[in-house]
């Protein structure tokens, strides 16, 4: 495999990045759009290329360093490159939505002051994801690792003027930042055990370290691997945004909406999925691990998508839409089903970056309005959009047929085959979720596009306007369908959510095509037990029109129909009867009051006391001025002894004879 090719794809983004941030005055607004969307595009067409060449043409996997850093006590710090069929997979879908969110945000963004910024940002995450999943060390998934956490940083806060956006970046920071620390740990447990950064080294060392111990309290000890793999996966928390560090993800919608997409689709918030399936050779061999892993992702699952029930916000919705279904890909790493995983990572991005974007559809139609409650009767308007939107909404949802069925039914298939500790309790949390995805998922749609039409009543009202930044829509009217430039990636995105999971269920996930990319142990492999029943795409889809989790979810779809389409009213009596959850649902189960109130509160508190009763009290007070006040008393002490008077003298001398004599007498 050409290394230059290689190369070319993670730097051509990086270039147009550079050129359109710090030469966006001179080439302009169409000079800036130019040339980030053509270096992805090339990006996205080499990365297809390389996919070709690995898969279909039998290239060998690529694994070698591309540049030295510094060598530090044997210890090689470099940049390099694995280049395997998980990661020629990865490369392909992370350029091809980002190709669409680039060209999407030319329309969305058109009279935006930040134009250029913003499309050096986008195009800088994209090189940042690239040298991620393209990394053969550490070092260089940790810089990847840390370059997305901070353009999102830079993405979520873009529009800086709004205090609600700066918040929300700061929380997005912080939190990343402590699972970070995890992910830190982890890999410098790694490099412990094995002197290098190099995956290599590591996976071949897996199986030494699963016997290696390490002290945990005076008479007790804990499994080295399983620690190391425990503190990966919090980074990994962080990163695809689970309990409890998920709190930053729905706040993330106040970035522009383009960013939504590219963060919560194939991006950031699969990166920690992507990482926990490239260090499979090393969960394997931790079962204590792949149960907190297990039980980490069916919490989030389910309890979060429950959240989405009461947003009236149709991002928010979707960011929560987005929280429920890392869980289910953290799931299936939990049971060793990596490749489902990775394969509904792979459908997901598609699928959700089209319900972002046709979400900005929307909201550029409804002249930026985003309350779902204040919409209604859209589909009328917005045919174009309300179409896109039914087919992602039924991918969302795991319908027969769609690309998000074959994913979502396998993972349901693998847990309920595993045997692995919490595998019980998962196997209800993913199955309840399928209901309540449909609620969410059809609530949204119903409230949106269908029944009667409540925006006129919001425009008498005074309707709000989010993203102030686009006044220019802000002037009231009837709700129209979005220019070209905004719905053409809307049907880009639809197509592969229709048929890319039939197409690819086969070889990606029952198949052999990730190879050695991904390691099961024989005693865990779940998928080839799933998939010794797999008798092709159209039979697994009319399989499923009988199977639990389509009644489950033609459950939910009927739910929101009678409550948000049908009968209003019952949904208000429902609200009623049940206030007390509403009410946990509302304020999210007291996770941010619980951060604000005890954690943010505790540490303030504790950075008083070290402030107040350590520096100045402490230092300031007893080390430094009271040293200083201390040497002053001496000395104004001594200046009364020290008269310079020459009788005073000989008093003194004759007082301290007379007691050095008496002193004397004693003694003797």
């Amino acid at each position: 495999m050409n290394p230059t090719l290689l190369l070319a794809i993670p730097v051509l983004p990086l270039a147009a990045a550079l050129i359109a941030g710090l030469g966006g005055r001179v080439i302009g607004r169409a000079g800036a759009h130019t040339v980030t969307c053509l270096a992805v595009g090339i990006s996205c067409a080499l990365s297809v290329v390389v996919l070709k060449q690995i898969y279909w043409d039998g290239v060998p996997t690529y694994d070698a360093p591309v540049y030295t850093w510094l060598v530090s006590d044997g210890m090689h710090m470099q940049v390099g490159f694995l280049v395997d069929r998980l990661t020629a997979l990865m490369m392909v879908v992370v350029t091809f939505v980002s190709l669409c969110v680039h060209v999407y945000t030319i329309g969305y963004m058109a009279d935006d002051d930040g134009y250029t910024r913003f499309f050096s940002y986008i195009s800088l995450f994209t090189f940042s994801m690239l040298m991620l999943v393209m990394s053969n060390n550490f070092m260089q998934l940790f810089f990847g690792w840390e370059a997305v956490g901070m353009v999102s940083y830079l993405l979520i806060g873009f529009w800086y003027t709004r205090p609600s956006a700066i918040v929300a970046s700061l929380k997005a920071f912080i939190v990343n930042r402590i699972g970070d620390f995890g992910f830190v740990l982890g890999i410098a447990g790694i490099a412990y055990f094995t002197h290098s950064l190099s995956y290599r080294d590591a996976f071949a060392a897996a199986p030494q370290m699963a016997h290696a111990l390490l002290p945990f309290t005076a008479n007790s000890n804990v499994e080295a691997l399983t620690l190391i793999c425990i503190c990966l996966f919090i980074g990994a928390m962080g990163k695809s945004a689970q309990v409890p560090l998920h709190v930053w993800l729905p706040d993330s919608m106040e970035g522009p909406t383009p960013i939504s997409a590219l963060i919560h689709a194939a991006t950031m918030v699969t990166a920690g999925i992507f990482m926990v399936a490239r260090m499979s050779p090393l969960f394997e061999y931790s079962e204590g691990a792949l149960s907190f892993v297990l039980v980490i992702g069916a919490t989030t699952a389910f309890f979060m998508g429950l959240l989405g029930v009461v947003n009236n916000d149709i991002k928010r919705v979707i960011a929560y839409s987005t929280l429920s279904q890392l869980g289910y890909m953290t799931v299936a790493l939990g049971v060793s089903a990596y490749g489902a995983a990775i394969f509904h990572l792979m459908t997901h991005a598609f699928f959700k970056a089209l319900l972002f974007l046709a979400a900005g559809s929307v909201i550029i139609g409804m002249h930026h309005e985003q309350d779902m409650r204040k919409m209604g009767g859209l589909a009328k308007y917005m045919p174009i959009t309300a179409v896109t939107f039914w087919i992602g909404a039924l991918a969302l949802i795991g319908t027969p047929f769609f690309s998000g069925f074959y994913s979502k039914d396998a993972i349901i298939e693998a847990v309920g085959a595993s045997h692995r500790f919490g595998s019980g309790y998962a196997y209800w949390c993913v199955l309840c979720g399928v209901f309540v995805t449909a609620l969410y998922t059809f609530r949204m749609l119903f409230l949106t596009f269908h029944g009667p039409e409540r925006f006129r009543e919001a425009a008498h009202a005074g309707a709000a306007h989010p993203e102030p930044e686009h006044d220019e829509h802000a002037h009231g009217g009837d709700p129209h369908e979005s220019p070209a430039v905004v719905w053409l990636p809307l049907v880009a995105l639809a197509i592969p959510s229709v048929i890319i999971g039939a197409l690819t269920v086969g070889p990606v996930l029952f198949g052999s095509y990730f190879g050695a990319s991904i390691f099961v142990l024989p005693r865990n492999n779940v998928i080839g037990a799933v998939g010794a029943e797999f008798t092709g795409p159209m039979q697994t889809a009319l399989h499923g029109l009988a199977a639990l989790p389509f009644w489950f979810a033609l459950a939910g779809v009927v739910t929101a129909w009678a409550c948000f389409l049908y009968r209003p009213a019952w949904a208000d009596a429902i609200a009623q009867r049940f206030r007390w959850l509403q009410t946990l649902l509302v304020q999210k189960y007291y996770f941010d009051w619980f951060n604000k109130n005890v954690i943010a509160a505790l540490t303030r508190g504790i950075g008083l006391g070290l402030w107040k009763g350590g520096d100045q009290m402490l230092i300031d007070g007893v080390m430094v001025n009271g040293t200083a006040d201390a040497v002053g008393r001496l000395g104004g002490l001594m200046r009364r002894v020290q008269s310079g008077y020459l009788y005073s003298y000989a008093f003194w001398m004759m007082i301290g004879l007379a007691v050095l004599l008496g002193w004397f007498l004693t003694r003797t």
